[in-house]
């Protein structure tokens, strides 16, 4: 069973559909040991409250920069046994320390089809008014293996949401977490977990076979 530690910063709606998953029984051979946040204040805590699941909070202002910050996290996901870390709308950006030490073994769900709208400065409701300014029909979520690149990590799932002739970025971005983001990230939670998922190059492969 691989201890699953998902870090957060705000409302934890990411985290809530991991949590769903979970309490379905939709993740195999793996559990959220630890909900890590970088903010006292996130909500993502009172989710991991509710459902019984230890939480801890590294509060990232109270550390001079990022490399303090990671040398604290290293040391907090190592006594935690970390196997999976999962990045639910954690607003922090990762050392480049942390990613080679748990090199695949950190994941992301980013609300776009990747390559498209994302890297530096994609985030939020951001990506989806640039999608809407771009015009595209259809849109969606990437679930990716994190490495030093911002959103360049191996593709391990994507699913594809339509955009509507009406559409504003608050709507399309609930559809794309309704549609893809909470269907996606667990299901690649639970490929990873167990022993599903090879990387490549820069490529991810699903074992279609294994679990069957």
């Amino acid at each position: 069973m691989k201890n699953i530690i998902v870090l957060v910063s705000g409302g934890g709606t990411n985290l809530q559909a991991l949590i769903d998953a979970q309490e379905r029984e939709e993740i195999k051979n793996g559990k959220i040991t630890c909900v890590i946040s970088s903010n006292p204040k996130a909500y993502a805590l009172k989710r991991a409250e509710i459902h019984g699941i230890p939480s801890k909070i590294l509060n990232r202002k109270e550390y001079q920069n990022n490399q303090d910050y990671t040398k604290a996290l290293l040391k907090l996901l190592e006594s935690e046994k970390a196997d999976l870390i999962v990045l639910a709308g954690f607003m922090i950006i990762l050392d480049q320390a942390l990613i080679q030490v748990y090199e695949n073994k950190i994941i992301n769900v980013h609300p776009s089809l990747i390559p498209s709208f994302c890297g530096d400065g994609f985030y939020g409701l951001h990506v989806h008014e640039k999608a809407l300014e771009k015009g595209v029909k259809l849109t969606g979520a990437t679930v990716h293996f994190v490495n030093e690149i911002c959103d360049g990590g191996a593709i391990i799932l994507q699913k594809a949401v339509a955009v509507e002739n009406d559409d504003t970025p608050e709507i399309l971005q609930k559809r794309v977490m309704e549609q893809a983001e909470w269907k996606i990230l667990p299901k690649a939670v639970s490929l990873f977990c167990e022993d599903r998922l090879t990387v490549i190059g820069n490529h991810a492969y699903i074992d279609y076979q294994k679990g069957n």
